[in-house]
């Protein structure tokens, strides 16, 4: 099988990037990341990058306008020729120059379940609402902010001591496994995002796949009957 060549974007910690070289070194995904993207220049996430040996390249947003920012951007993002590009923590709305560019190609991890709550605080707004679990998605990045459609979910159950950093640091380990869960996901099926559906080996995804104990994500065939 030849590997998944992935652009991983960052602005942070990078601490999904580091959950997916250590699946690549594990031996359970077959990636190849081909460019690590930050719009910050003093992150770990990029030291991470660099101790694993990844071509690295910072693009500060201060310094550009925004429609300059998004044309250098799609232009960066093509460099490796990758199959898909994820945006993991990278904390900037992508404009048309990327989105044309790179349409269908770009996954996007969000801390909630979508569609509850996108845009930021979205821990907090959990908590203020009185829901019983939180949790994160993948989806397709589209024009509409965390609007793509969504391919797979983690929830967990918030609990009584829970505010808005203990609730992220409990859902940050479940994020890890849903990001490489999904790029393995990838790997095993066809995976399409058909305007506001998403594809599985050609067939509608009625729902999206929530995470296994295993950290497994299942494709049951049972649902596309439906």
């Amino acid at each position: 099988m030849s590997p998944l060549k992935l652009c991983v974007l960052i602005s942070g910690t990078g601490t999904n990037l580091q959950a997916l070289i250590n699946a690549r070194a594990a031996g359970r995904l077959c990636i190849d990341i081909v460019h690590v993207i930050s719009n910050i220049a003093d992150v770990s996430g990029l030291e991470k990058a660099h101790a694993a040996g990844l071509p690295c390249t910072v693009l500060d947003h201060d310094r550009l306008s925004r429609e300059s920012f998004d044309e250098a951007l799609a232009l960066l993002m093509a460099t490796g020729e990758p199959d898909l590009h994820v945006f993991a923590g990278f904390m900037r709305i992508v404009g048309d120059p990327v989105l044309q560019a790179h349409k269908g190609r770009m996954i996007n991890l969000h801390p909630s379940l979508l569609p509850k709550y996108p845009g930021l605080n979205t821990y907090r707004r959990a908590i203020d609402a009185g829901d019983v679990v939180h949790g994160a998605s993948m989806h397709f990045l589209t024009a509409e902010l965390d609007g793509g459609p969504v391919i797979s979910q983690v929830e967990i159950p918030l609990e009584s001591g829970d505010d808005s950093e203990r609730l992220q640091t409990r859902l940050a380990p479940q994020e890890h496994r849903l990001v490489v869960a999904t790029i393995e996901l990838f790997q095993r099926h066809k995976v399409e995002c058909d305007e506001d559906r998403v594809l599985i080996d050609q067939s509608p995804l009625p729902a999206p796949l929530m995470l296994n104990r295993d950290g497994t994500l299942h494709v049951d065939r049972q649902l596309f009957q439906k």
